[in-house]
Protein backbone atom coordinates (compact mmCIF):
# COMPACT_ATOMS: atom_id res chain seq x y z
CA UNK A 1 0.00 0.00 0.00
CA UNK A 2 1.16 3.67 -0.50
CA UNK A 3 0.02 6.70 0.19
CA UNK A 4 -2.87 8.86 -1.49
CA UNK A 5 -4.55 12.01 -1.38
CA UNK A 6 -8.12 11.84 -0.95
CA UNK A 7 -10.50 15.12 -1.32
CA UNK A 8 -13.77 15.19 0.18
CA UNK A 9 -15.97 18.20 -0.81
CA UNK A 10 -19.32 19.16 1.13
CA UNK A 11 -21.39 21.22 -1.17
CA UNK A 12 -24.37 21.61 1.14
CA UNK A 13 -21.41 22.27 4.01
CA UNK A 14 -22.74 19.63 6.47
CA UNK A 15 -20.40 16.83 7.24
CA UNK A 16 -23.38 14.37 7.39
CA UNK A 17 -24.60 15.23 3.99
CA UNK A 18 -23.89 15.07 0.58
CA UNK A 19 -20.12 14.50 -0.33
CA UNK A 20 -18.14 14.75 -3.33
CA UNK A 21 -14.86 12.33 -2.60
CA UNK A 22 -12.22 11.34 -5.38
CA UNK A 23 -8.35 10.44 -5.60
CA UNK A 24 -6.92 13.59 -6.37
CA UNK A 25 -5.19 12.76 -9.66
CA UNK A 26 -8.10 10.10 -10.61
CA UNK A 27 -10.99 11.44 -13.40
CA UNK A 28 -13.20 8.80 -11.01
CA UNK A 29 -14.96 10.58 -8.06
CA UNK A 30 -17.80 9.43 -6.01
CA UNK A 31 -20.90 10.97 -5.03
CA UNK A 32 -22.30 9.85 -1.62
CA UNK A 33 -26.13 10.94 -0.93
CA UNK A 34 -28.27 10.34 1.90
CA UNK A 35 -31.79 9.08 0.71
CA UNK A 36 -33.88 11.73 2.55
CA UNK A 37 -31.55 14.39 0.32
CA UNK A 38 -32.19 12.74 -2.69
CA UNK A 39 -33.62 15.87 -3.71
CA UNK A 40 -31.14 18.18 -3.08
CA UNK A 41 -28.63 15.53 -5.14
CA UNK A 42 -30.51 16.60 -8.24
CA UNK A 43 -29.04 19.77 -8.00
CA UNK A 44 -25.73 18.62 -8.78
CA UNK A 45 -24.55 18.43 -12.49
CA UNK A 46 -22.61 14.64 -11.53
CA UNK A 47 -25.47 12.99 -10.39
CA UNK A 48 -26.92 12.87 -14.66
CA UNK A 49 -24.14 11.69 -16.15
CA UNK A 50 -23.23 7.56 -16.79
CA UNK A 51 -22.39 5.89 -13.79
CA UNK A 52 -22.34 2.58 -11.35
CA UNK A 53 -24.24 3.12 -8.29
CA UNK A 54 -24.48 1.47 -4.77
CA UNK A 55 -27.14 1.57 -2.41
CA UNK A 56 -26.55 0.52 0.77
CA UNK A 57 -29.33 -0.27 3.97
CA UNK A 58 -29.38 -2.78 7.16
CA UNK A 59 -32.66 -3.85 8.84
CA UNK A 60 -32.90 -3.93 12.48
CA UNK A 61 -32.80 -8.02 11.71
CA UNK A 62 -30.33 -8.23 9.62
CA UNK A 63 -26.74 -9.56 10.71
CA UNK A 64 -25.24 -8.03 7.36
CA UNK A 65 -25.72 -4.99 5.42
CA UNK A 66 -27.36 -5.08 2.14
CA UNK A 67 -26.24 -3.40 -1.17
CA UNK A 68 -28.18 -2.73 -4.49
CA UNK A 69 -25.44 -2.24 -7.45
CA UNK A 70 -26.38 -0.99 -10.91
CA UNK A 71 -26.05 1.18 -13.67
CA UNK A 72 -27.41 4.03 -15.95
CA UNK A 73 -27.24 6.39 -18.17
CA UNK A 74 -28.64 9.18 -15.80
CA UNK A 75 -28.01 7.61 -12.35
CA UNK A 76 -30.15 10.47 -10.41
CA UNK A 77 -33.34 9.41 -12.64
CA UNK A 78 -33.03 5.88 -11.73
CA UNK A 79 -32.26 6.72 -8.35
CA UNK A 80 -35.65 8.74 -8.16
CA UNK A 81 -37.21 5.29 -9.63
CA UNK A 82 -35.27 3.70 -6.55
CA UNK A 83 -36.42 5.91 -3.99
CA UNK A 84 -40.38 4.68 -5.35
CA UNK A 85 -39.91 1.28 -5.68
CA UNK A 86 -37.45 0.08 -2.78
CA UNK A 87 -37.44 0.31 0.37
CA UNK A 88 -34.52 -1.15 2.25
CA UNK A 89 -31.98 1.27 1.09
CA UNK A 90 -30.91 4.37 3.36
CA UNK A 91 -28.16 5.95 1.65
CA UNK A 92 -26.40 5.97 -2.65
CA UNK A 93 -22.68 6.35 -3.49
CA UNK A 94 -22.66 7.24 -6.80
CA UNK A 95 -19.21 6.93 -9.39
CA UNK A 96 -19.08 8.90 -12.49
CA UNK A 97 -16.09 10.60 -14.04
CA UNK A 98 -15.10 14.33 -13.56
CA UNK A 99 -14.00 14.62 -17.22
CA UNK A 100 -16.45 15.78 -19.43
CA UNK A 101 -13.81 14.24 -21.99
CA UNK A 102 -13.59 10.93 -20.76
CA UNK A 103 -17.17 9.95 -19.70
CA UNK A 104 -17.80 6.30 -18.66
CA UNK A 105 -19.85 4.24 -21.80
CA UNK A 106 -22.59 2.16 -21.32
CA UNK A 107 -20.52 -0.50 -21.78
CA UNK A 108 -17.77 0.07 -19.16
CA UNK A 109 -20.00 0.63 -16.37
CA UNK A 110 -22.12 -2.46 -17.17
CA UNK A 111 -18.61 -4.45 -16.80
CA UNK A 112 -18.49 -2.35 -13.99
CA UNK A 113 -21.16 -3.60 -12.01
CA UNK A 114 -21.12 -7.01 -13.16
CA UNK A 115 -17.55 -7.07 -11.78
CA UNK A 116 -18.73 -5.43 -8.58
CA UNK A 117 -21.31 -8.06 -8.42
CA UNK A 118 -18.76 -10.80 -8.46
CA UNK A 119 -16.44 -9.02 -6.14
CA UNK A 120 -18.62 -8.56 -3.44
CA UNK A 121 -20.22 -12.28 -3.41
CA UNK A 122 -16.90 -13.67 -3.09
CA UNK A 123 -16.25 -11.69 -0.11
CA UNK A 124 -19.39 -11.91 1.32
CA UNK A 125 -19.51 -9.10 4.04
CA UNK A 126 -22.70 -7.77 2.31
CA UNK A 127 -26.05 -9.58 1.54
CA UNK A 128 -26.95 -8.78 -2.66
CA UNK A 129 -30.19 -7.06 -2.87
CA UNK A 130 -30.80 -8.22 -6.44
CA UNK A 131 -30.08 -10.92 -9.91
CA UNK A 132 -26.96 -11.08 -11.36
CA UNK A 133 -26.32 -8.48 -13.62
CA UNK A 134 -25.34 -9.40 -17.55
CA UNK A 135 -22.37 -9.54 -18.78
CA UNK A 136 -20.68 -7.16 -21.47
CA UNK A 137 -18.18 -7.53 -23.79
CA UNK A 138 -15.13 -5.19 -24.01
CA UNK A 139 -11.97 -5.56 -25.12
CA UNK A 140 -8.70 -6.73 -23.22
CA UNK A 141 -7.26 -3.23 -23.10
CA UNK A 142 -9.97 -1.46 -21.79
CA UNK A 143 -10.81 -4.52 -19.19
CA UNK A 144 -7.47 -3.14 -17.46
CA UNK A 145 -8.37 0.02 -17.70
CA UNK A 146 -11.78 -0.81 -15.85
CA UNK A 147 -9.82 -2.72 -13.56
CA UNK A 148 -7.80 0.14 -12.50
CA UNK A 149 -10.68 2.05 -12.12
CA UNK A 150 -12.32 -0.75 -9.69
CA UNK A 151 -9.58 -0.02 -7.19
CA UNK A 152 -10.41 3.16 -7.13
CA UNK A 153 -14.16 2.68 -6.41
CA UNK A 154 -12.93 0.22 -3.95
CA UNK A 155 -10.51 3.03 -2.39
CA UNK A 156 -13.06 5.82 -2.09
CA UNK A 157 -16.05 2.92 -1.15
CA UNK A 158 -14.19 2.52 2.15
CA UNK A 159 -13.13 6.21 2.99
CA UNK A 160 -17.11 6.63 2.90
CA UNK A 161 -17.22 3.65 5.22
CA UNK A 162 -18.66 1.04 3.01
CA UNK A 163 -16.00 -1.99 2.57
CA UNK A 164 -17.56 -3.83 -0.03
CA UNK A 165 -14.74 -5.15 -1.45
CA UNK A 166 -12.08 -5.71 1.41
CA UNK A 167 -11.49 -9.32 2.07
CA UNK A 168 -11.56 -9.84 5.96
CA UNK A 169 -8.27 -9.87 7.20
CA UNK A 170 -7.11 -12.98 9.93
CA UNK A 171 -4.00 -13.45 11.70
CA UNK A 172 -5.29 -17.08 11.62
CA UNK A 173 -3.26 -17.85 8.59
CA UNK A 174 -0.36 -16.65 9.35
CA UNK A 175 2.96 -19.44 9.98
CA UNK A 176 4.06 -16.86 12.68
CA UNK A 177 3.88 -18.21 15.86
CA UNK A 178 4.63 -15.09 17.72
CA UNK A 179 2.04 -13.13 15.49
CA UNK A 180 -0.73 -15.55 16.33
CA UNK A 181 0.23 -15.53 19.80
CA UNK A 182 0.26 -11.75 19.71
CA UNK A 183 -3.50 -11.46 17.59
CA UNK A 184 -5.35 -14.36 18.02
CA UNK A 185 -7.58 -14.78 21.48
CA UNK A 186 -9.79 -17.35 22.65
CA UNK A 187 -13.45 -17.29 24.77
CA UNK A 188 -14.24 -20.65 26.54
CA UNK A 189 -17.38 -21.83 28.53
CA UNK A 190 -20.10 -23.98 28.91
CA UNK A 191 -18.28 -26.79 26.89
CA UNK A 192 -17.60 -24.66 23.71
CA UNK A 193 -14.59 -22.13 22.25
CA UNK A 194 -14.24 -19.50 19.95
CA UNK A 195 -11.41 -17.80 18.37
CA UNK A 196 -10.99 -14.31 17.16
CA UNK A 197 -8.61 -11.02 16.98
CA UNK A 198 -9.00 -7.29 17.93
CA UNK A 199 -8.20 -5.48 14.92
CA UNK A 200 -9.40 -2.29 12.84
CA UNK A 201 -12.51 -4.13 11.79
CA UNK A 202 -13.68 -4.19 15.86
CA UNK A 203 -13.60 -7.97 17.04
CA UNK A 204 -13.68 -10.31 14.29
CA UNK A 205 -14.74 -13.99 15.73
CA UNK A 206 -13.36 -16.90 13.59
CA UNK A 207 -15.34 -19.15 10.96
CA UNK A 208 -15.66 -22.48 13.49
CA UNK A 209 -15.92 -20.78 16.35
CA UNK A 210 -19.06 -22.11 18.67
CA UNK A 211 -22.35 -20.04 20.07
CA UNK A 212 -23.98 -21.19 22.91
CA UNK A 213 -27.47 -22.60 22.07
CA UNK A 214 -28.34 -20.96 25.14
CA UNK A 215 -28.90 -17.28 27.11
CA UNK A 216 -28.96 -16.43 30.73
CA UNK A 217 -32.35 -14.58 32.32
CA UNK A 218 -30.53 -11.54 32.62
CA UNK A 219 -28.92 -11.05 28.86
CA UNK A 220 -28.97 -7.77 27.15
CA UNK A 221 -32.06 -7.50 24.55
CA UNK A 222 -29.77 -6.47 22.21
CA UNK A 223 -27.77 -9.41 22.41
CA UNK A 224 -30.19 -11.39 21.83
CA UNK A 225 -31.34 -9.78 18.64
CA UNK A 226 -28.30 -9.88 17.00
CA UNK A 227 -27.58 -13.87 18.05
CA UNK A 228 -31.65 -13.87 16.57
CA UNK A 229 -30.12 -12.55 13.04
CA UNK A 230 -26.86 -14.16 12.87
CA UNK A 231 -29.38 -17.30 13.19
CA UNK A 232 -32.02 -15.89 10.40
CA UNK A 233 -28.58 -14.32 8.21
CA UNK A 234 -26.78 -18.37 8.24
CA UNK A 235 -24.10 -16.72 9.82
CA UNK A 236 -24.05 -19.68 11.99
CA UNK A 237 -25.40 -22.96 11.68
CA UNK A 238 -26.82 -25.24 14.63
CA UNK A 239 -25.00 -28.48 15.07
CA UNK A 240 -25.49 -30.72 18.08
CA UNK A 241 -23.65 -29.06 21.36
CA UNK A 242 -23.93 -25.16 19.57
CA UNK A 243 -24.10 -22.81 16.93
CA UNK A 244 -21.04 -22.96 15.10
CA UNK A 245 -19.48 -19.45 12.22
CA UNK A 246 -19.56 -20.81 9.01
CA UNK A 247 -17.55 -17.21 8.33
CA UNK A 248 -15.52 -15.24 10.07
CA UNK A 249 -17.93 -12.15 11.49
CA UNK A 250 -17.22 -8.52 12.76
CA UNK A 251 -18.42 -7.34 16.12
CA UNK A 252 -18.21 -3.80 16.88
CA UNK A 253 -16.65 -4.57 19.96
CA UNK A 254 -14.94 -7.54 21.90
CA UNK A 255 -18.27 -7.43 24.65
CA UNK A 256 -20.48 -7.65 22.53
CA UNK A 257 -18.33 -10.20 20.74
CA UNK A 258 -17.92 -12.13 23.96
CA UNK A 259 -21.90 -11.52 25.50
CA UNK A 260 -22.78 -12.99 21.43
CA UNK A 261 -20.53 -16.32 22.01
CA UNK A 262 -21.59 -16.86 25.76
CA UNK A 263 -24.96 -16.53 25.74
CA UNK A 264 -24.76 -13.63 28.52
CA UNK A 265 -23.50 -10.17 29.49
CA UNK A 266 -20.17 -10.34 29.51
CA UNK A 267 -17.00 -8.19 29.57
CA UNK A 268 -15.21 -9.17 26.48
CA UNK A 269 -11.59 -7.37 27.86
CA UNK A 270 -11.35 -10.25 30.08
CA UNK A 271 -13.31 -13.25 28.89
CA UNK A 272 -11.20 -12.93 25.56
CA UNK A 273 -7.47 -14.51 26.38
CA UNK A 274 -4.31 -15.61 24.15
CA UNK A 275 -2.68 -18.92 24.99
CA UNK A 276 -1.07 -17.56 27.81
CA UNK A 277 -4.15 -16.84 29.88
CA UNK A 278 -3.61 -13.13 29.38
CA UNK A 279 -6.82 -11.01 28.81
CA UNK A 280 -7.18 -8.66 25.88
CA UNK A 281 -7.49 -6.09 28.33
CA UNK A 282 -3.55 -6.80 29.70
CA UNK A 283 -2.35 -7.27 25.53
CA UNK A 284 -4.04 -3.78 24.32
CA UNK A 285 -4.49 -1.55 26.74
CA UNK A 286 -2.08 -2.53 29.83
CA UNK A 287 0.71 -3.62 27.53
CA UNK A 288 1.44 -7.22 29.23
CA UNK A 289 4.01 -8.78 27.10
Amino acid sequence: MHGRTIQIFLPFGSPRGIKIAEITNRTVQAVYIPRNQLDDAGKRIEVTNVGIYFLFGQGENDAMPSVYIGEAENCYERLKQHNREKEFWDSAVVFVTNNNQNQFTKTDVKFLERLSFEKVQSVNRYKLNQSVPASSFVPEWRQADLHDIFETLNILLSTLGYRLFDEIRSSKASDDPKLQKERIFYCKGKGLEAMGEYSEEGFVVYKGSQMSKSTSNSIHNYLITNRETLINDEVVKEESEAYVFIKDHPFNSPSQAAGIVLGRNANGWVEWKNTDGNTLDQIKRKGTE
